[in-house]
């Protein structure tokens, strides 16, 4: 089998699987045909590309799932006692992120048995001081009141970390103490030490079921791949 040959059949395995491949091979069908077919349907390519992705981030995920879902105490949106794993890996400097917020607001309020785990990924500058305390607030019980009002705050800065303190009612002193531990710096390098094995390249990025999801892909997005990981 030519170099071009051994291409194409691995093309095919990808679509057809490898007695798909196989076949084609024993067949004889030549370069001129396949190449022909491919031609006439170029979207095929995109089709078994988008699928190869697919597959490469679910063995990545198969890896580090338990990790991965395994929320830092408190910080859980939903039902912590949830069937369904929702995680967000996400940024309170991220644009994208706070437009997110909405939809999964709504997601939670949809789906009574969903647990939406919640990784501080700060790759935006001045993120890393939101995300220290909102590990704080989890540590204290008060995860969801910070998350709200951190959002609406406004991009993370000294003033809008403090008055979203204020406003989720932590003790701010205790707070700072816990943002500043070694507890706080394991934790956000164990999240990105996890969005790199999975890929991600930045934030909101999903995982839910065995799905690995970028980008703000919107409530429907994300009811559908929960809808998958329900009847799995």
């Amino acid at each position: 089998m030519t170099g071009r040959n051994y291409f194409l059949a691995a093309l095919l395995a990808l679509l057809f699987g490898f007695a798909g491949a196989a076949l084609w091979s024993l067949s004889g069908l030549g370069d001129r045909q396949v190449r022909g077919y491919l031609l006439d349907h170029p979207e095929v390519l995109a089709e078994m590309a988008d699928a190869y992705q697919a597959k490469q981030a679910s063995e990545r995920l198969s890896a580090v799932a338990g990790e991965v879902a395994e929320p830092f105490p408190g910080a859980v949106l939903g039902n912590p006692e949830g069937s369904v794993t929702l995680v967000e890996f996400t940024d309170y400097g991220c644009t994208y992120c706070r437009m997110s917020k909405p939809e999964v607001d709504r997601l939670v309020a949809d789906n009574p048995d969903l647990r939406v785990v919640i990784r501080e990924w700060p790759i935006f500058r001045g993120s890393e001081e939101a995300a220290r305390m909102a590990l704080a607030a989890a540590q204290q019980g008060k995860f969801a009141a910070f998350h709200d009002a951190m959002f609406a705050l406004g991009p993370p800065d000294a003033a809008s970390i403090e008055k979203a303190a204020r406003a989720a009612g932590l003790d701010l002193a205790a707070a700072r103490e816990f943002a500043s531990s070694e507890t706080a710096t394991r934790e956000i390098a164990k999240t990105m030490r996890l969005a790199e094995t999975l890929g991600f390249t930045g934030t909101p990025s999903w995982v839910v079921g065995g799905k690995v999801i970028e980008g703000a892909v919107g409530y429907d997005g994300l009811d559908a791949a929960i809808g998958d990981a329900r009847g799995s």
